[in-house]
């Protein structure tokens, strides 16, 4: 398995451009960077004679984020709506919200073997408060961006374990963590001490305090891809105080692409420039509403919903999992157009999400067997087909 330096780097610097907008006059530049980017990464694997497929985790995924960019619909400063003031909005007991999901976390991560069902009821959870939070934004003509600072941390690092890898890798360095301060504390002859950890969406590294037999460790969500050495340090510093080795071994994972790239992500979860479901004919919130109750029982978090800037006959819709986003072609935004149509492309983008990439004899699948399937399920499914291909010949 060979490295790439710079690769999450340069998803990095694309994601910053994508969430901001790309000037007009940098548009073909933006484009030259992406596409030399790609070619690069893919000549490199060639040359070490592999596919980006076996790239480590994260460089696999920044390649393939780079790799689907859409590059004949890119976001635009001039494509920005201006945003009217918006007082920030507080979330009353989000705190309390928050306390309640991390002791339901512990209480996961604490049985031998991670209870699929007990995961279920904290996925749930999560969803639930995580769109509650969204509709009241929504009712006040806001977006999460609006939310106040210590709001908006707690609602992103929500909507981040929303994603059932994040909340898996989340419980699982829960676990290790949690096992790692019971082998130090043996080891020390302390077991009488009760340690709480937690991983939240914290302004800085870490927070310890140690009471008597009472310490408490609260660890940035960036550390949950960290080693056992990192997170043994984390836990002795609560415990016994700082020191220069354990300083330097936590500095040093968090000057990490790994430390970073978490932190970006929740970071993106909440944009400033705000996106506006609202067509001149048809709300893509009122249309997600309907189709996760009829469909996902309700439990899919939603994601951004934006319509593109641009008319499109060939490309209807796209999910973007880097940034959760859906965006709608301008095209489906017509009187003309009957609305299960437009439901029939959100909910085949909507599928992308609920089913996410899955791998198949070393190759990336996104249409697997279990999403025509799951496809299929629509109502209207050939009548929406047939519409779409009167709309890809400009036949309508």
């Amino acid at each position: 398995m060979i490295k790439i330096r710079g690769i999450l780097k340069t998803a990095q610097t694309a994601q910053e451009k994508l969430k901001t907008g790309i000037s007009p006059q940098k548009v073909a530049d933006f484009k030259q960077f992406i596409t030399s980017s790609v070619a690069t990464i893919e000549r490199l694997c060639a040359e070490a004679k592999i596919t980006p497929h076996h790239l480590p985790k994260q460089s696999r995924e920044a390649y393939y984020f780079l790799k689907n960019i859409d590059l004949k619909n890119l976001p635009t400063t001039s494509s920005h709506p201006t945003q009217t003031h918006v007082e920030s909005i507080r979330i009353q007991n989000i705190k309390a919200q928050q306390d309640y999901i991390l002791q339901s976390i512990v209480n996961v991560a604490s049985s031998p073997t991670l209870n699929s069902v007990e995961i279920q009821q904290l996925t749930q959870n999560l969803v639930r408060t995580v769109t509650t939070i969204e509709r009241i934004c929504s009712n006040q003509q806001a977006t999460p961006a609006n939310l106040t600072r210590s709001s908006r941390q707690i609602f992103s690092w929500m909507k981040f374990l929303t994603d059932e890898y994040n909340l898996q890798l989340h419980l699982k360095t829960t676990s290790r963590v949690q096992q790692i301060a019971k082998e130090i504390l043996m080891t020390h002859g302390q077991e009488s001490v009760k340690i709480a950890i937690a991983f939240i969406n914290l302004p800085g590294l870490y927070k310890g305090k140690r009471n008597g037999n009472a310490a408490n460790l609260m660890i940035s969500e960036g550390f949950i891809n960290a080693s056992d050495e990192v997170l043994q340090a984390l836990v002795k510093t609560a415990l016994f105080g700082k020191s220069q080795d354990n300083t330097q071994i936590i500095r040093a994972f968090a000057s990490s692409e790994e430390y970073s790239n978490v932190l970006l992500t929740l970071d993106l979860i909440v944009e400033v420039i705000a996106e506006n479901p609202q067509g001149k004919f048809y709300n893509l919130d009122e249309l997600f509403n309907k189709l996760n109750h009829e469909y996902f029982a309700a439990t899919l978090a939603k994601p951004r919903l934006a319509w593109s800037k641009i008319n499109t006959y060939r490309k209807f819709g796209h999910y973007e999992p880097a940034r959760d986003r859906v965006v709608m072609s301008l095209t489906l935004d017509n009187a003309n157009i009957p609305e299960f149509v437009i439901e029939f492309v959100l909910y085949h983008e909507l599928l992308h999400k609920y089913h996410g990439t899955k791998w198949v004899n070393g190759r990336r699948m996104v249409h697997t067997p279990e999403f025509r399937a799951h496809e299929n399920k629509f109502k209207l499914y050939k009548e929406a087909q047939g519409w779409l291909q009167k709309l890809a010949s400009g036949k309508n």
